[in-house]
């Protein structure tokens, strides 16, 4: 079978190693060299320097979970060119199954050229598409803790659900807020409902008439404080959300911009977005370093460019 890349390495990515195999052909001899790192940062660069070392100008490696990315992060601040395989298209032959076989099959695979890559996007892309999972998740547990408090009032025999379409909109919550605080005359309950309720008063008061004890009142305004922070955690989330869409929509209008002037492409150059938004990229930078525990403050250069942590 041909050879189609003679200087490859295999990847085979743990949570706290990696195992790589380098296969080098050189006068229609093949040699293999397997060496395990860990993947701790430091390590990882020491593995980049070892492939760039021995000439690797492909490298392959399992999509394994979560842990393939920091190690694709590292790797692709290189030169090699980069492929990520479906564990089940790179399967190897059943029995004996190691790391070390693990990569090496890989590599072998590889240089053949029979390693399909999958489509990992760009780290913006990657970055936008972490916030909106993590955003559905938010949102998940929300309706959670939503159904938990129907679930309590039911329990209590406040038929709230019953009456008014939305237990969290502005009526709902001020009827149970006043549960939590001790109201228990149906009547005065009936009364917080605030805009257009399908139930009149009078099915408003007997839907209220129920049976609320301490732990009910315990557990209402527990699932209450959950829900208020996911929805701080929610906001917070689509804040950031803007923010990468806002800087697409950057790149976009430049494009749109070339197009209608009719101007003929020119390389602008990879840091050309990072020169036209300069004030974001060190907000970014400076939001990066305080998370890391490091108070900064830091002096422009430019006299146009002022930012302070």
């Amino acid at each position: 079978m041909d050879v189609l890349y003679e200087r490859v390495a295999g990847l085979d990515v743990h949570k706290d190693t990696v195992v790589a195999c380098v296969r080098v052909m050189e006068g229609g001899e093949i040699k293999t060299e397997v060496r395990t790192f860990k993947t701790m940062t430091s390590q990882l660069l020491e593995l980049s320097d070892w492939l760039s070392d021995n000439g690797c100008t492909h490298v392959a490696m399992e999509a394994s979970g979560v842990y393939w990315k920091c190690v694709w992060a590292v790797l692709s601040d290189d030169e090699f060119t980069l492929v990520l395989a479906n564990a089940a298209h790179v399967k190897n032959v059943p029995g004996r199954k190691t790391d070390v076989n693990d990569a090496t099959w890989l590599a072998e695979l590889l240089a053949h050229g029979l390693v399909r890559s999958s489509f990992v996007p760009d780290p913006s892309s990657q970055e936008l598409r972490n916030l909106l999972r993590t955003r559905k998740q938010l949102v998940r547990e929300r309706s959670r803790h939503v159904q938990r408090v129907q679930k309590t009032l039911e329990e209590a025999n406040v038929k709230l659900a019953s009456v008014i379409s939305d237990v969290m909109g502005r009526s709902g919550r001020a009827i149970i807020e006043a549960i939590i605080k001790g109201e228990t005359d149906a009547a005065k309950l009936a009364g917080l409902a605030q805009g257009r309720v399908r139930a009149s008063q009078t099915e408003l008061t007997e839907a209220l008439r129920g049976r609320v004890t301490k732990n009910h009142r315990f557990l209402l305004k527990l699932h209450l404080q959950q829900i208020d922070a996911i929805e701080t955690a929610i906001d917070a989330v689509d804040k950031e959300v803007d923010a990468h869409l806002r800087e697409k929509l950057n790149s976009f209008r430049d494009a749109i911009e070339l197009l209608k002037d009719g101007t003929f492409y020119k390389d602008l150059g990879p840091q050309h977005f990072q020169r036209r938004s300069k004030h974001t990229q060190a907000r970014r930078l400076l939001r990066s370093l305080e998370y890391l525990g490091y108070a900064v403050q830091i002096t422009s250069l430019a006299p146009e460019l002022s930012v302070s942590s």
